[in-house]
C-alpha cells in the first residue's frame, strides 16, 4: 500500500493551493481528483472575481481569509504572470431606500480592513459610468478579475515541482479511519492509499466525502444545500462599462451583477436557484427576470440582448431565507478525529482566499488552527 503524508481530494483552485502550500512544507502530497482535468466544477463555473472582502461578517472566516488572501493572490499573480486586472467595482443603490444598506455594507467592509471603500454620489456615479443609473454607490478599488484557469495551471505547476503528484481520474470510494493507524483510502483503479492526513476539498462532493470515511463521526458531517447560479452573455458588441456593475446584494447571493472577462466579454450573473442536484443547463426563460434585475442600474439594456451562456453550483450550508454561512474548515480541533480535514461550503470568496485558506488549512491538520 502506497503511503504518503496527505491527501488532498480535490483539484479546485482550493485544492491545488493546500496541495503546493504543503508540498512546499517539505510533506509528501498526492492529489486525487475524479474529473480529467483540474478545475472543472465550482472553480471554473464562476465569476473570476478577486474580492476585496466587503460583504462578510467581521471576523468570520470569509472576511478574513478574503482580505489575506486578496493581497496573496494578487502577488501570485503578478509574479507568475498569471492575467489578471484591477477593474474595480460600483455596488449601486438604484432607489432612495437602499441607501441605508450601503451604509451598512460600508460599515461592514471597514470592519474588515478594506481601508479603501469609498461612497460616491449620482454625479461620481455618472461621471465613471454614464450608463449606470442610480442614486448613490460605493467605490471598491480593489475588486478585480482573473483568469481561474490560468492560476490553477500554475497551482498545479508549483505543487508538482514542489513534490506532489496531482492524480486525474482518481476517485475515492471509501476510506478507512483507526486511532493509532494511518487513514486508509480506497481509489478507483488505483487500489488502497495511506496516508497521515487527508484534505477534504472535494467541493460538491464534500459531503459525499466525509460520509464514506469509516470512522468519522456523521454528525460532523453538516446539510448540504446547492444554489445554482445562471449567467447570460450579451450576443453581440460590447457592454459599455469599464468596472464591475453590482447591485444591493440579494438572499443567497450578491444579485446579478455585470462582470466581464480578461478579453472584455460581459457576462450576468449569478441569480440564485435552489435546486436538488447539480445540474449546469441555463433555461432560457429565466432570461425575463435578468433583463429586469439588469435593467435597474443599466436602463438602457437594449431587448434581446442576452443569451444562456453557463451556470455553476454553490455548495451552501444553509437553504433559502437562511443567513449566509460562513466557510467550514473542520480539522481535528473540530471534531476530534486526527488527521482529517473537511472543508465544507466553499463558495464565494473562494477562488480570492485559496491562499490564505492553504495556510488555514496547514495549521489545522495539526490540531493548531489559526482562529
Amino acid at each position: 500500500m502506497e503511503s504518503v503524508d496527505v491527501v488532498v481530494v480535490g483539484a479546485g483552485v482550493v485544492g491545488l493551493a493546500v496541495a503546493r502550500h504543503l508540498a512546499i512544507e517539505g510533506r509528501s502530497v498526492v492529489v486525487l481528483e475524479r474529473e480529467d482535468a483540474v478545475g472543472t466544477q465550482t472553480s471554473s463555473r464562476n465569476s473570476e472575481i478577486i474580492h476585496a472582502g466587503i460583504y462578510y461578517p467581521p471576523g468570520s472566516l470569509k472576511a478574513r481569509m478574503c482580505v489575506t488572501g486578496r493581497a496573496l493572490l494578487y502577488r501570485y499573480c503578478a509574479d507568475n504572470t498569471i492575467a489578471h486586472r484591477r477593474t474595480g467595482k460600483l455596488i449601486v443603490a438604484t432607489d432612495r431606500d437602499q441607501l441605508a444598506a450601503l451604509d451598512r455594507i460600508a460599515d461592514r467592509a471597514h470592519a474588515n480592513g478594506v481601508g479603501d471603500l469609498r461612497r460616491i454620489d449620482r454625479d461620481e456615479l455618472a461621471e465613471l459610468e454614464p450608463e449606470v443609473s442610480g442614486v448613490a454607490a460605493l467605490w471598491s478599488p480593489s475588486t478585480g478579475i482573473v483568469d481561474a484557469h490560468g492560476l490553477m495551471r500554475a497551482l498545479r505547476r508549483d505543487a508538482e515541482q514542489s513534490g506532489a503528484v496531482v492524480s486525474l481520474r482518481s476517485a475515492v470510494t471509501t476510506g478507512r479511519i483507526r486511532p493509532g493507524h494511518p487513514i486508509e483510502l480506497t481509489v478507483a483503479d488505483i487500489g488502497e492509499i495511506a496516508c497521515r492526513a487527508v484534505v477534504n476539498c472535494a467541493g460538491l462532493g464534500a459531503w459525499a466525502l466525509a460520509s464514506s470515511l469509516t470512522g468519522f463521526p456523521t454528525a460532523h458531517v453538516p446539510r448540504r444545500h446547492l444554489a445554482k447560479g445562471n449567467y447570460f452573455g450579451l450576443r453581440s458588441g460590447r457592454a459599455p462599462f469599464e468596472r464591475l456593475i453590482y447591485p444591493v446584494p440579494v438572499d443567497g447571493g450578491l444579485g446579478v451583477h455585470l462582470t466581464f472577462d480578461l478579453g472584455g466579454a460581459a457576462r450576468f450573473g449569478p441569480d440564485v436557484q435552489w435546486v436538488d442536484r447539480p445540474e449546469h443547463l441555463v433555461d432560457p426563460t429565466r432570461a425575463d427576470a435578468f433583463y429586469a434585475a439588469i435593467r435597474r442600474y443599466w436602463p438602457g439594456l437594449p431587448d434581446d440582448a442576452l443569451q444562456p451562456d453557463f451556470a455553476g453550483i454553490r455548495p451552501k450550508l444553509t437553504g433559502p431565507g437562511e443567513p449566509a454561512a460562513d466557510f467550514l474548515v473542520q480539522g481535528p480541533a473540530d471534531h476530534g478525529v486526527a488527521g482529517v480535514v473537511n472543508l465544507f461550503g466553499i463558495e464565494s470568496p473562494g477562488l480570492t482566499s485559496c491562499f490564505a485558506l492553504a495556510a488555514h488549512v496547514a495549521a489545522a491538520i495539526d490540531g493548531d488552527p489559526l482562529r
